[in-house]
């Protein structure tokens, strides 16, 4: 069964640069009106039980093909057709009235989302409750902060039981403990065969939760694949975007005492000498990254993962604790620490960032990151290019590879008779 269709679906916006051109339009026939195209035409078919994400920088069009799916905006030609109810998250809190109580505007939100008063009466303290706002309910939302306000508006959207999910940046709101319990609700829906469409800049959750991947740019269809193949071109894409290589700053972990779990020690060095700004041989250099973490002792063990990028943002290669299949070992408060090393470090030249993060236990959900933690130039010998020297073997004169006449095995060719791996702990 297919759950959305769109058929040559467009949207633009038109606007006058007078207010009596719109009249002067009518009456002459002459056209006086700019017209921006927000999205171009785009025919899809999404199947039910499908989680499809959509991506693309800012002023791509995703709002814009979220909006027209959900029913909040009209398309300007094409037919678009949604098979069962439609729940969106949007804009969280936007429709509450700040002078009515958070029970009040329970009322208020759950009835627009087309729920009876007697649904919202037997759905009304499970809601409070998921929100943490119990004590709070009956004061003005115009008291309440940001955080709650999105936690109360979050709830009212998800009690309901949709077959069409619509996320647009609003998968983990609040602070770490809710924004978790968040995530969880949603993966519920994934697992309930629920379609999901979901709009992110967090490129792991993406990848992690999504069946296919839609990438717009300029109101078009770039690509319309399985995640990691569009996910993959559109990394590179933005590396071009933002190639000017400056930094914003090196983030620093900043620990929250509502956080579920939280970076508290970092430690980058090569061959023993600890830094930020480290110089590394490449091919001879031991790279290690020690991460302290704390976290809830009551939920499982976090995960652990780094990512080593280019000067520009691009990815080189990624490592963690959940894709390695290996659980950090924890004391009884809940803190734990790992460490992993890169033996003789194989990149080519060039500058690299590091960057840290605090994962769930099933890699999706970020608790805690801190991202160029650490700065690492790499020098090398000999003339190879790229940004990193892969094993090889090679035969001369049609030779076996056993019988390499002492040629070059490549870098990594240690690898295979070392005693000595990356040590997670």
């Amino acid at each position: 069964m297919i759950a959305v269709v769109l058929e040559d679906v467009c949207k633009s916006y038109t606007s006058y640069e007078h207010v009596w051109d719109r009249l002067w339009e009518v009456v002459t026939k002459a056209k006086k009106h700019r017209e921006r195209v927000a999205l171009h035409p785009v025919s899809l078919e999404i199947p039910n039980g499908q989680v499809v994400g959509v991506i693309g920088t800012n002023g791509a069009g995703k709002s814009t093909l979220l909006k027209l799916i959900a029913g909040t905006l009209s398309p300007s030609r094409g037919e678009i057709q949604v098979n069962g109810h439609v729940s969106a998250l949007l804009e969280l809190g936007a429709g509450f009235h700040p002078e009515m109580t958070g029970r009040d505007n329970v009322y208020l939100g759950a009835s627009v989302l087309g729920l009876a008063k007697s649904v919202i009466d037997r759905l009304f303290e499970k809601i409070v409750a998921f929100a943490g706002l119990e004590d709070v309910i009956d004061q003005p939302v115009k008291t309440y902060s940001s955080g709650m306000n999105m936690r109360l508006a979050f709830a009212v959207a998800t009690a309901v039981d949709p077959e069409v999910l619509i996320l647009d940046e609003t998968l983990s709101v609040g602070d770490g403990a809710f924004a978790r319990k968040s995530f969880e609700k949603i993966i519920g829906y994934r697992k309930g065969g629920k379609t999901i469409l979901f709009c992110s800049h967090a490129m792991y959750q993406v990848e992690s939760i999504c069946d296919r991947v839609l990438w717009l740019d300029h109101g078009r269809v770039v690509m319309d694949a399985e995640p990691a193949r569009v996910i993959s071109a559109y990394t590179e894409f933005l590396s071009g975007i933002d190639g000017s290589g400056k930094a914003d700053g090196c983030s620093t972990p900043s620990p929250s005492l509502e956080s579920v779990a939280r970076l508290v020690t970092i430690e980058i060095s090569t061959d023993g000498i600890v830094g930020r700004e480290l110089h590394v041989q490449s091919g001879q250099t031991n790279l290690t990254v020690m991460v302290g973490f704390v976290s809830d002792p009551s939920l499982p063990p976090p995960g652990v993962a780094l990512t080593i990028t280019g000067f520009s943002g691009w990815a080189v290669t990624s490592a963690s604790t959940v894709n390695d299949d290996l659980v950090p070992e924890r004391l009884a408060d809940g803190s734990g620490e790992v460490q992993v090393t890169f033996p003789r470090l194989a990149l080519l030249k060039g500058s690299y960032w590091i960057n840290v993060f605090l994962l769930s236990e099933d890699g999706i959900h970020v608790y805690d990151q801190a991202e160029r933690v650490a700065e690492i130039y790499v020098a090398q010998q000999g003339l190879e290019q790229g940004v990193v020297s892969l094993p090889r073997e090679w035969a001369l004169g049609g030779a076996p590879p056993d019988r390499l006449c002492g040629v070059k095995q490549g870098l990594y060719g240690f690898l295979r008779h070392s005693e000595q791996p990356g040590r997670v702990s």
